[in-house]
């Protein structure tokens, strides 16, 4: 588990900033945020003041990365790109995820690295990372000015025909039901959002179609929503195109992966991050996905290969 929880004996008094820094190697901004987030416990209670004092036993709730052997796809000094497979999370949604991205980023790279961007959960592929300060400092500027083009590939109900823009604004929301989870839609009101569509392959048996997208802006769950608002809906989607009762017992965990397969036509969200295409230090880099995205949807879409 990433978060532990370790008991340790301060022998003289002293603030708590100062002996995290001191003891840990933190550095004190980040010194300060492991205090006020309630990671220091003074006889099991909290404290929460960065000048607070600290002496004899105390407890102290630090990320302590693991690393299941995910190694990069692409490394260079001052960045590495992952793989990421479906189901494993960016960063840890609590203190009890066993196990996310960054620990496999950390435990490798040290406590400096961090990740450049999110994918969702569900959607498998590259996600690019920083080994440093300065280059994280880099990457999120790169990001801010949109100078990162991405692609994916999607598998999606139906015969997908055309090549397809997709402009139509999302809107990021709080939805009035049990599901009291944040749902996105196409709304005149939201952000403006735009993505391209090609078709790919059709694959007449499954009456699904192969597609790339690729991204011209970067709104949350961007490709789903489209795809969904033009009634091509991703296979495996556990959202978009589900009624409220089968949602929830997705986000509640009750769904195996063939009552995933039965329901949504796979075991998996098939949405893979392919490409991406960006400059760092004057140079121009595109990485691209080793994983046979065809293979892996006909694998997420066979029951047989879950019983």
């Amino acid at each position: 588990m990433p978060f532990v929880k370790k008991n340790y004996f301060v022998k003289e008094k002293q603030r708590a900033l100062f002996y995290l820094m001191n003891e840990f190697g933190y550095p004190q901004r980040e010194a300060q945020r492991y205090i006020s987030k309630g990671r220091v416990l003074v006889n099991g209670e909290k404290m929460l003041k960065t000048a607070g004092e600290i002496e004899g036993e105390i407890e102290f709730i630090y990320f302590e990365p693991i690393s299941r052997g995910l190694e990069p796809t692409f490394v260079e000094d001052e960045f590495v790109v992952f793989d990421k497979p479906s189901g494993v999370l960016v960063h840890p949604q609590t203190k009890a995820t066993p196990y996310s991205l960054i620990d496999e980023l950390k435990s490798q790279y040290g406590m400096d690295a961090n990740i450049g961007h999110r994918i969702d959960q569900e959607t498998s592929g590259l996600v690019l990372c920083s080994t440093n300060k300065t280059s994280e400092r880099e990457i999120k500027m790169m990001f801010q000015e949109r100078d990162m083009k991405k692609k994916y590939f999607a598998m999606v109900h139906g015969e997908f025909k055309n090549e397809l823009i997709v402009e139509e604004p999302l809107l990021r929301f709080q939805a009035e039901s049990a599901l009291v989870r944040m749902v996105v839609k196409v709304d005149s009101t939201g952000k403006e959002s735009k993505t391209s569509f090609r078709p790919l392959e059709y694959f007449p048996e499954k009456d699904m179609t192969l597609i790339e997208c690729s991204p011209h802006t970067g709104r949350q769950h961007q490709i789903r929503v489209h795809l969904f608002h033009v009634k091509h809906p991703i296979v495996g989607d556990p959202i978009y195109g589900q009624n409220e009762a089968n949602i929830i017992k997705f986000l509640d965990r009750e769904f195996t992966p063939v009552n995933r397969i039965n329901n949504g036509g796979s075991s998996r969200l098939l949405l893979h991050a392919c490409e991406l295409e960006f400059e760092l230090y004057s140079k121009e880099y595109k990485v691209k996905s080793m994983i046979d995205f065809k293979k892996v949807c006909f694998h997420s879409m066979d029951v047989n290969n879950f019983l």
